[in-house]
């Protein structure tokens, strides 16, 4: 039986945005302008050039050419992560919202054995998220991206509470992404290593804030799964586990043990290298694994089937991995 590889890790940005229609504030409201050639576009945010994507972000034909050489059967498109924009006024939230998911709809329609869709919602404000969760799922899409923070409080806070019962309870995919993570200003040396140093803490805090918030003992039917391998997560995980062995104030808040709360959510695998791809797998279990690359961007996973041929995996294991834990996690 051939194997076919899903990807769920994977962005998309409109070719196109429309003027700014609100009334609140069109300074961080994202526009494009024209690239050095014609496949490249310069994505414009508070009129400085947020980043300089490729034609890969939104021209299917040329998303799928790519894909055929990594050998991905199947993408899961979701927003740069940056477009969840929860910075924006609640009602522009929404219309930007509106906007990205619309273009996600379009592609997915375009090449339907292809692509899936992952959706964003303003979170900014909860009740509206919650509402317009409900909408597009009704609109076919897959489940949502959510930013690993919102405006600087974390995901687990409780004042996320009915974004995830509606969630669980529609049974959303809900994939999270590190977003403007914390302690930037530790960070030295050149421009641009947020990607590679704060983005795996930041992806850490957002795990831990399910567990230690109770997230998730409070809804264990929830389908979430982390970016870049729950970054750091790995790690911390069993140096929180030991802590809340041996302390009673901690096991009053927290009742299950957090190594198994953290077996149920899903991780990429996008690592970058097979020593951590194994660490991951044994901490969090290979069914709680799937495909994540970053495409299209600088730092993505270029040929992401590589590694995971070097695990040395049988059969079944090889199908769970590029496609089943996948299309559970999707539904």
């Amino acid at each position: 039986m051939p194997i076919t590889a899903i990807d769920v890790h994977c962005h998309i940005v409109p070719g196109e945005f429309p003027a700014y229609a609100g009334k609140a504030d069109a300074s961080r409201w994202p526009q494009m302008a024209a690239g050095s050639d014609c496949r490249h576009k310069n994505v414009m945010i508070a009129g400085k050039n947020f980043r300089t994507v490729s034609d890969e972000c939104w021209d299917v034909a040329r998303r799928i050419e790519a894909m055929d050489k990594m050998g991905i059967a199947r993408q899961v498109l979701s927003p740069m992560p940056e477009l969840l924009s929860y910075w924006l006024d609640p009602a522009d939230g929404l219309a930007m919202s509106r906007h990205v998911n619309g273009t996600i709809a379009q592609m997915v329609a375009l090449a339907p054995k292809r692509f899936a869709g992952l959706a964003m919602v303003p979170l900014q404000d909860p009740d509206i998220a919650t509402r317009e969760l409900e909408r597009i799922m009704a609109d076919g899409h897959r489940g949502v991206e959510i930013g690993s923070n919102v405006n600087g409080v974390a995901i687990g806070d409780a004042k996320f509470e009915g974004f995830f019962a509606a969630a669980e309870k529609l049974g959303v995919a809900v994939f999270v992404h590190a977003l403007h993570p914390a302690s930037l200003e530790r960070i030295v040396g050149p421009p641009r290593l947020a990607p590679m140093l704060a983005f795996p803490n930041e992806t850490s805090f957002a795990v831990a804030s399910m567990i230690t918030g109770g997230m998730l003992e409070r809804h264990p039917k929830l389908k979430i799964g982390f970016s870049h391998g729950g970054g750091t997560f790995g790690f911390i995980v069993h140096r929180l586990t030991q802590g809340w062995k041996v302390s009673p104030i901690i096991q009053e808040q927290i009742k299950t043990n957090p190594l198994d709360q953290a077996r149920r959510c899903y991780y990429d695998t996008l690592l970058f290298s097979v020593d951590a791809l194994e660490f991951v797998a044994k901490s969090f279990g290979l069914s709680q694994l799937f495909i994540g690359t970053d495409f299209p961007f600088e730092l993505s996973e270029k040929a992401p089937l590589d590694a995971l041929e070097k695990l040395g995996l049988g059969e079944a294991e090889r199908a769970m991995l590029y496609s089943g834990n996948a299309e559970r996690f999707l539904a």
